[in-house]
């Protein structure tokens, strides 16, 4: 189980904070087990990069943007006519001034065209959470337009996913900011201890209590913590600089201003972020109209510089503020709509109180704010005192959001799971660390899903406490951009019942008092999420430009758990439609209608045990059990497929449940994998299309071949 600091907002499974260690902390080994290690991990070591090409910036010849066509079937897409596009886009160090900036920015991004109708599709840009999560567990685990699954050899592939969101928007995942997955400073060859989650130096002392499995060299960032970002603010403006230098190269894909056209399309930039992402997305999002206000005014150059015409932001299970939905975890805990009681009430009410006692986590923050907004306003994390304040709230919050979760057993992204789930499965790590692979995209250091010096770096500034996200989205509604934050109802980690809270400050948020959603948006009642003929899959509210969506039966990454439903509300909010039906409506007069509480209660449909924990050995501290943990550093059990079994009989078992997936997947080939559904009369079905971990139908049909095969031979 991971630590609670290493979940506060983690929206991968796989990594425990990385902590500063000196070299002479390791144990000695011997020289013979050393180079034994090294040999063993020699392949490891990305390719060298061929056939790419690299071309400066046409708006900015410091920016360097190189990219590449992956071979096909590296990332499996409905129609082999879809482009798709791997790279990195290189900012020199000081682009980002007067932000200090000693560093090389080198952002690696994987972009796929839409199924249909590319040249006038809207663009949407996906960002993973953490912070220092991957984007590519977005486009592996949720919503990219490719999964991976295992083949019949043992090996790992691709097949198209149904639901991607590549159905009806070209799309763009950006690893950021610097050191995070497949991007980069500079290089360092390392050995990656995956049993500590720890990386060894060139020359460094290898722990004697690991075994040479859990001993990888490879190619990765510099861990230098001060060679990355570490505030939204300045990640924000280092996305600006690389999306001018994207949008230059690939002007085809900017909506609105295709070349050669005077015409203004009425398509745009769509950015849809999760978990962290809560905080990402608002100053993202703003900064973008800031600097288009800049370019208008003459403050920037037109001529070197491009629009970033934003149409709508979507949050998936963000934290947004913590002072407006930090009440909402123990509430969650006790009284969820699962019926399941992770907390006592006692523990409830204790922390509530202590959430508002003097000293306390409320009083923690408004002192980082106030502090925040007089000393660093602009955000660059460089003033100590202001740091040191809102480190300190982070911490007492963060503390009151697990103390009492931790020891129910509970995973913090599904409620309904024990913890370490198997859900979703990581095989992807595997994928994207394979020779062939790294090569088709153009790879320069070994993919892992989270980086734990950024983590680290934006927690050190107490960046998620600072509070600068609800004004920034009342600046965006006022634009007339349009607001969507989606919510699976079985997540912990950044639930539901804060999101609900969230929506509600934002609505009546004092500079939107000029407006009608102080009163229209609280006073829409919440309409059903029909997501097709057969069943409704949440709830919405909506006024106007503003819509909370309660997704039934989903944990933190809602597309991986309900990948029709999550698929359906990105595209109504993309056309600007009617999310709770996909109905054509007028937005400036839109309210759904309902009660104005969201009381569906989830079926009681828990299986009779919980799915035993899958150990991946590229995630050993997230995934797997202490007795696990205990059997490798006994050198004990097999490996297969990047799977840790406790001996060749779990291997036997675990390849028969794949099979036993394997067939019921069958059954959904007929579905279309094009449109968007426009519901015409309410099913009488209510609730998710099933358990992913534990049984069920629907999604397990779509995705069951993964679900089982990625854990056999």
């Amino acid at each position: 189980m991971a630590s609670p600091s290493s979940v506060l907002l983690l929206i991968d499974r796989g990594s425990a904070p990385l902590e500063s260690i000196a070299p002479a902390t390791f144990a000695t080994r011997q020289r013979k087990t050393t180079r034994d290690a090294s040999l063993l991990a020699e392949a490891q070591y990305p390719p060298p990069i061929s056939n790419s090409t690299v071309i400066q910036s046409p708006n900015n010849p410091n920016i360097t943007i190189s990219y590449k066509s992956p071979d096909p079937g590296t990332c499996k897409t409905v129609f082999d006519t879809q482009k798709q596009y791997t790279g990195y886009i290189s900012l020199p160090p000081l682009t980002l001034a007067p932000i200090q900036q000693n560093y090389s920015i080198n952002t690696f991004f994987w972009f796929i065209e839409a199924r249909q109708q590319p040249e006038t599709a809207p663009l949407t840009i996906w960002l993973n959470g953490g912070p220092g999560s991957s984007s590519l567990i977005g486009l592996f685990q949720e919503n990219g337009p490719c999964e991976v699954v295992q083949l019949p050899d043992g090996s790992y592939g691709t097949q198209a996913r149904t639901w991607g969101w590549d159905r009806s928007s070209n799309i763009l995942f950006v690893d950021q900011p610097a050191q995070v997955g497949l991007s980069y400073d500079s290089l360092e060859n390392v050995t990656y201890n995956l049993l500590a989650d720890r990386f060894i130096p060139e020359g460094g002392f290898i722990p004697s209590n690991v075994p040479l499995y859990a001993l990888l060299n490879g190619t990765f960032a510099s861990f230098e913590p001060d060679a990355t970002a570490n505030t939204t603010q300045i990640a924000a403006h280092a996305i600006w600089h690389f999306l001018q230098g994207f949008l230059a190269a690939f002007p085809q894909y900017n909506p609105g201003t295709r070349p050669n056209s005077t015409t203004t399309l009425p398509t745009g930039i769509n950015l849809f972020a999760e978990s962290y992402g809560g905080m990402y997305g608002p100053v993202f999002a703003d900064l973008f109209e800031l600097k288009n206000a800049q370019r208008l005014s003459g403050i920037l150059p037109r001529n070197s510089t491009l629009e970033i015409r934003l149409t709508s932001l979507g949050i998936i299970n963000g934290c947004i503020d913590t002072l407006v939905q930090a009440p909402s975890f123990p509430q969650f805990a006790y009284n969820n709509t699962y019926g399941i009681q992770a907390i006592s009430q006692t523990q409830m009410l204790n922390t509530l109180s202590e959430f508002n006692s003097p000293g306390g986590c409320r009083e923690l923050i408004l002192s980082c704010r106030r502090q925040f907004s007089a000393l660093d306003p602009e955000g660059e994390g460089d003033v100590e005192t202001v740091n040191a304040a809102c480190f300190n709230a982070t911490n007492e919050c963060n503390r009151l959001q697990f103390q009492y979760y931790m020891s129910a057993g509970r995973d913090v992204y599904d409620i309904r799971q024990r913890s370490p789930s198997p859900f979703p499965p990581l095989g992807y790590l595997e994928y994207l660390n394979e020779a062939g692979v790294q090569q088709a995209v153009g790879a320069r250091v070994n993919f892992t899903q989270s980086s734990n010096v950024v983590f680290n770096e934006f927690t050190q500034t107490g960046d998620v406490t600072t509070g600068t996200q609800l004004r920034a989205l009342t600046r965006l509604l006022a634009s007339n951009i349009r607001i969507s934050l989606i919510y699976g109802d079985s997540d912990y980690v950044c639930n539901w019942l804060g999101g609900e809270a969230l929506s509600l400050a934002l609505s009546t948020h004092p500079s939107l008092t000029n407006t009608f959603y102080p009163t229209s948006f609280p006073g829409a009642g919440y309409a059903p999420l029909i997501i097709n003929s057969s069943y409704i899959g949440g709830a919405v509210r909506q006024y106007g430009n503003l819509s909370f969506v309660r997704v039934y039966d989903a944990g933190h990454l809602v597309p991986a758990y309900q990948p029709e439903t999550a698929f359906t509300v990105f595209a109504r909010v993309v056309l600007g439609s009617d999310v709770a039906t996909g109905e054509s409506v007028d937005l400036d007069t839109f309210a759904t209608e309902g009660p104005l509480f969201s009381t569906h209660r989830n079926p009681d449909d828990e299986p009779p045990h919980d799915p035993s924990p899958t150990c991946w050995v590229r995630a050993i501290p997230g995934t797997c059990t202490d007795e696990q943990r205990r059997g490798i550093e006994a050198g004990e059990g097999v490996v297969r497929a990047g799977v840790w079994y406790a001996d060749e009989r779990e291997v036997s078992s675990a390849s028969s449940s794949a099979s036993r997936a394997s067939a019921v997947r069958s059954s959904t080939s007929s579905v279309q994998v094009t449109g968007v559904y426009v519901a015409t009369a309410t099913p009488s079905q209510t609730g998710g299309v099933g358990r992913v971990a534990g049984g069920g139908v629907g999604l397990v049909g779509l995705v069951g071949a993964v679900v089982g095969g990625l854990v056999g031979l």
